[in-house]
């Protein structure tokens, strides 16, 4: 495996080189819809749209895409536009949408109809004929329930049934057909943001990543109050998770104009958590975006601009000239993208490979949606794996490791050589005849309303965490919350420990909102933390929404997602750290305490980046 990835690699790097690339540490691309294609007929049309987005940010390569809602780009139109950016030293490449009606809840084929498996192909052929690689866009799944489909699935699960049909979908309909059309064609899937949920509508990580040519991460995190509810680390995460599913395969991180209304801070940081994760490429989705998303101070620059943000709105509304060209003045979001990757390219190249607390999520399973993320905002570095562990000190498992008809036998082994398992209050609530086989636990269906940690501190506000049972000196808490816990008269584990052969196993209540894991109070974050980290050499003392992002070169980034500045002590263990220098400011924090804590002062929305000096 290792010397295929080194190939792919290989390969890859040699392709880049063909084209000057614009940064150094990663390559920039804008994914363009068949809406957008269509019009690059006009030539005028596209020179002056093209000039709007070149203008503001450097571009290494587009991806033209042939396909959207039944509208089929002609040869012609995709022959000249192909054209137009290759005269201008941009790579090209093409994509796929395979949706029908958008705008009809994203209205997708049915994929065991005979005139829509015809059209499947006939797209995939079309597209081989004229791009050496292209990429399935978000919709390469079925959400269709016709009568048809209904049929077909018979007796099984929507899941059983869909998994099966789109791996085949995929084999005979897209890659057969392309590969005979062109036999040098890469077909890439782009997967989106909801990983979670893939398996009910046919994605299979599995399958698929080993079946096509290398895979596209969607980090777009957007407004998470928006329907997906995502949380603003997802977008470092999910590039660590799909990394996992096949090392060496994973092209590159996507992100689109979503959460902007909430101000280009939002934008600004899904772009530079794509590429803390080591993304080697970023795409910009998409063209109709970055022409048409236009630049409104009283709407995009946010209140706590003008404190020295990594964001700089004001910067980078100053007038700019790239490539040589004439001087413009900032008027799209395409400004925003330029203005970050202008910011970041100095030191990503630098970071090592992303390490962090390894999380097993088995393919195909669910329980304890997203459930990383939320943990990745309270300052526990996120390496979900889709296999379990063997060379941890510390597992985390959530439900999703219920899947797996064997956990029982990968705790026992990990504790019994000495590590530790935390398990979340929902994976003891999923599988409690199995964890009472390691300690007599259980997670009734009761719930406590607390708002106190005593020792470790107030809560924001009153929060319903899960009742978490045990037998006395049997297992023991670490944490604890009440109403109040001091002074009242009841008190529920929060954080539980019950040893076990030569470790330790965890149990970590998670409240009934996940989200209120933010209103934790920094001592019991903490305590968490320290549990957590035993892997790690570096971990921190904050508050919630501040997330840790560790390498194994010694370098680190430490984020916060807050909107007022925070205090965060770093601290360094393992290794004897005599100072952390700020790569970007070249500045040195030297140890004077003997401990080996840096007290750091974060701006809101803002990182700061750091390489570990340690003592000769």
């Amino acid at each position: 495996m290792k010397k295929v990835t080194c190939t792919l690699l290989a390969m890859l790097c040699c392709m880049s080189a063909l084209w000057a690339g614009n940064y150094k540490s990663f390559k920039v691309s804008v994914y363009t819809r068949a809406y957008e294609v269509e019009k690059m007929k006009d030539l005028q049309w596209l020179d002056s749209t093209w000039n709007i987005i070149s203008s503001q940010v450097k571009v290494d390569k587009i991806y033209l895409e042939t396909h959207r809602d039944l509208l089929i780009v002609p040869d012609a139109t995709l022959e000249q536009a192909k054209r137009f950016f290759r005269d201008r030293g941009v790579e090209v490449g093409g994509g796929i949408t395979y949706t029908i009606d958008e705008s009809n809840s994203f209205e997708t084929f049915c994929y065991s109809d005979p005139e829509h498996r015809k059209k499947v192909r006939e797209i995939a052929e079309h597209t081989a004929r004229h791009f050496d690689d292209f990429i399935l866009d978000d919709f390469f799944f079925t959400s269709c329930k016709s009568d048809g489909e209904i049929k077909a699935k018979g007796n099984r699960s929507w899941t059983d049934y869909r998994l099966q049909l789109m791996t085949q979908a995929a084999s005979e309909l897209v890659l057969q057909p392309s590969r005979k059309v062109n036999p040098r064609v890469k077909v890439i899937i782009k997967y989106p943001n909801w990983y979670d949920h893939f398996q009910g509508l046919g994605f299979d990580l599995e399958k698929g990543p080993q079946l096509f040519d290398a895979v596209w991460t969607g980090t777009e995190t957007r407004n998470p109050a928006s329907a997906q509810h995502l949380q603003n680390y997802l977008g470092y995460n999910i590039v660590r998770y799909f990394d996992n599913l096949r090392p060496g395969y994973n092209l590159g991180g996507w992100v689109d104009a979503g959460g902007s209304e909430m101000g280009m801070d939002r934008y600004a940081e899904q772009l530079w958590l794509t590429m803390f994760a080591k993304a080697p490429e970023i795409n910009l989705f998409a063209y109709h975006q970055l022409i048409g998303v236009k630049l409104i101070p009283e709407r995009h620059r946010t209140p706590w601009q003008g404190e020295g943000t990594s964001f700089d709105y004001d910067e980078m509304m100053k007038p700019v000239a790239l490539n040589g060209g004439a001087e413009v003045v900032p008027s799209t979001i395409a400004r925003v993208a330029g203005a970050v990757f202008e910011q970041i390219d100095p030191f990503v190249h630098q970071l090592g490979n992303p390490v962090g607390i390894q999380s097993y999520k088995p393919f195909h399973s669910q329980g304890d949606d997203f459930l990383q993320n939320y943990l990745g905002m309270i300052g526990l570095p996120m390496d979900m794996v889709p296999h379990f562990p063997t060379d941890r000190k510390v597992v985390l498992l959530t439900e999703q490791a219920a899947a797996d008809a064997h956990i029982l036998t990968s705790i026992k082994a990990q504790l019994q050589r000495g590590g530790d398992v935390v398990i979340t209050s929902g994976l003891l609530k999923a599988i409690p005849d199995a964890i009472a086989q390691i300690a007599e636990l259980r997670c009734s269906d009761l719930k406590a309303l607390v708002d106190d940690m005593g020792r470790h501190g107030k809560l924001k506000r009153e929060i319903l965490i899960p009742q978490v049972r045990y037998y006395t000196n049997d297992a023991w808490e670490i944490v604890s919350a009440g109403r109040p816990l001091w002074g009242g008269v009841n008190g529920f584990p929060v954080l539980l420990r019950a040893p076990y052969s030569q470790g330790n196993l965890y149990v970590l209540t998670i409240p009934d909102d996940a989200g209120n894991l933010y209103d934790y109070p920094e001592e019991a974050l903490n305590t968490i933390r320290n549990i957590l980290s035993r892997d790690m050499e570096i971990s921190i003392k904050a508050p919630s929404k501040v997330a840790l992002m560790l390498y194994d070169n010694g370098t680190f980034i430490v984020e916060s997602f807050r909107d007022e500045p925070v205090v965060v002590t770093v601290v360094t263990r393992g290794k004897s750290s005599a100072a952390i220098r700020d790569i970007v400011n070249d500045k040195t924090i030297r140890n004077t305490d003997g401990k080996g804590e840096y007290r750091i002062t974060l701006m809101p929305h803002s990182y700061k980046v750091f390489q570990t000096i340690t003592k000769p």
